[in-house]
């Protein structure tokens, strides 16, 4: 047996000095019987000790207590009851071999039934197990205090955090996986040890613990497996969730998990830290940048993207966590690429190869993203200025490109929320006419414009006589101001329409 282990049945009954014989073979009893943990080892001949027992525990008894009338069925029945492990029959004590009878109840409640031979004393029985039991203790508590050593060491790689969660992987024997503050995996060992099946459900849990601030020790059970869920951080700064494929922890690993989740904590906090002084060094760098001049951006970082370059914006998503994806993705993949923090959201700077990435980021985020055209490095700004026109474009999430902008037509490049406020305030009273008399002088005018002004056309679209659309025309005119005769005027009054909401 290993010394971590704890004691059982099994191995009291290896003790070759003890000389214990289980009566009758062990494939006549359930599977697993001699190999529960064994809490302690009694000794008593009441002819009922179970208000005296523990649970988990081997009985010993000479049999004075079975007389010609006893009952074995019931005696047994109790043992079994009160969840007593394993029966140890004392012989020629009292009487010489172990009664048949009791053989035959112990075997069907499935109790192992052993033989404790007339030289062994019962203390001899539950001294050799109390020192199984001390042996066990003393080792946990140095696998304890080695497994601290090793994660310590482990802790000062490069990669601390991911070494750090990979030995206590090793050291437990069990699969480990640490999930970010936005609940995504982040570190695993073994790496593909659990189906994605079993990932899912147990990210959208660790979501769960994150986002409601959850107390540490959770528990999850998914294909019948159970997991143990540990925060990582305090109160309203939790940083992340450590899960362990175990269902329970001795004191000796808890307390090792308890340090794993400390250190974990610090290395996340000094990484919180390196990754805001850096969101800031890349502001400044952007900056620069939008000085057209990408000299000071590749001093500081080394390397920067190969031109042309895409500038793309992601507007309404979480800026950290999307900064530190695309952090870690660069570093994972070794793509070249930049991103800095604005006030007009997260700007990506990529090389044209890599713009399928963008898609990338809009679905795993949910974000609005406006994306240049290939632009060299002293275009940086006007790339940057695509970017933003054409996020001005979108309204729903994804990827919208600059062309895409420029392809529709330059009213709606300028379609800003300003611009529309101009253009409904404009069309006002126009609506508002249309409002109270139930009348259709936007219809006209817009039907009027797309036919290039020319009545016949456009009356026999609208389904009404010529001398009508003249006449709504000539109202619309009056009520808005305009003299649309004249060619100013008219286009005017298009940009008002193509601009205003519907």
């Amino acid at each position: 047996m290993d010394a971590t282990e704890q004691p059982t049945l099994r191995a009291l009954l290896a003790r070759t000095d003890l000389g214990l014989r289980l009566v009758p073979r062990e494939d006549t009893l359930p599977a697993g019987a001699l190999d529960r943990p064994l809490r302690w080892v009694h000794s008593s001949d009441l002819a009922d000790p179970t208000p005296f027992l523990a649970e988990d525990l081997a009985l010993l008894t000479t049999g004075t207590q079975f007389d010609a009338d006893a009952d074995l069925d019931v005696y047994v029945g109790r043992l079994a009851d009160r969840g007593v492990l394993g029966l140890g029959f004392g012989s020629d004590v009292h009487r010489a071999g172990v009664p048949d009878e009791l053989v035959v109840e112990c075997a069907r409640r499935g109790i192992p039934l052993f033989e404790v031979p007339y030289r062994t004393p019962f203390i001899a029985v539950a001294r050799a197990h109390s020192e199984a039991i001390a042996a066990q203790a003393y080792a946990r508590r140095s696998w304890a205090l080695d497994t601290q050593r090793a994660l310590a060491l482990a802790a000062l790689r490069p990669r601390g955090l991911d070494a750090t969660v990979a030995e206590l992987g090793r050291r437990l024997g069990v699969w480990v996986g640490m999930y970010d503050a936005s609940g995504a995996l982040q570190l695993s060992h073994p790496p593909a040890a659990l189906p994605p099946e079993t990932l899912a459900p147990l990210g959208v849990r660790a979501t769960e613990v994150l986002a409601r601030g959850l107390e540490t020790g959770q528990s999850l059970t998914i294909d019948e497996r159970t997991f143990t869920l540990f925060t990582v951080g305090r109160g309203g700064h939790l940083r992340g969730v450590i899960a362990l494929a175990v269902d329970a922890l001795d004191a000796e690993a808890r307390t090792v998990v308890t340090s794993v989740i400390a250190m974990a904590g610090l290395a996340l906090e000094q990484s919180d830290q390196l990754a805001r002084s850096r969101r800031r060094l890349h502001s400044q760098l952007l900056g620069s940048l939008l000085g057209d001049d990408p000299a000071l951006a590749r001093r500081v970082l080394g390397s920067m993207p190969a031109a042309p370059v895409i500038v793309a914006v992601a507007a309404d998503g979480p800026a950290g966590p999307l900064t530190d994806w695309w952090e870690r993705r660069r570093s994972e993949h070794g793509t070249a690429s930049f991103v800095a923090e604005s006030a007009d959201g997260v700007v990506l700077c990529l090389s044209a190869a890599d713009a399928p990435l963008l898609d990338e980021v809009a679905t795993r985020f949910g974000v609005r993203i406006g994306a240049s055209g290939s632009e060299p490095y002293d275009a940086f700004s006007r790339a940057h200025a695509q970017a933003l026109a054409a996020l001005r474009q979108q309204q729903d999430p994804g990827v919208f490109a600059y062309a895409d902008t420029v392809g529709s037509s330059i009213l709606s490049a300028l379609a800003t929320d300003e611009a529309r406020l101009v253009a409904e305030s404009r069309l006002a009273p126009l609506r508002d006419h249309d409002l109270q008399t139930g009348g259709a002088l936007e219809t006209s005018v817009r039907v009027w414009l797309e036919h290039d002004a020319k009545s016949e056309a456009a009356s026999a679209a609208l389904g009404v006589h010529r001398h009508t659309l003249r006449s709504r025309i000539a109202q619309a005119g009056t009520l808005l101001g305009f003299d649309l005769s004249s060619f100013p005027a008219r286009a005017e009054l298009w940009a008002l329409l193509q601009t205003a909401r519907d």
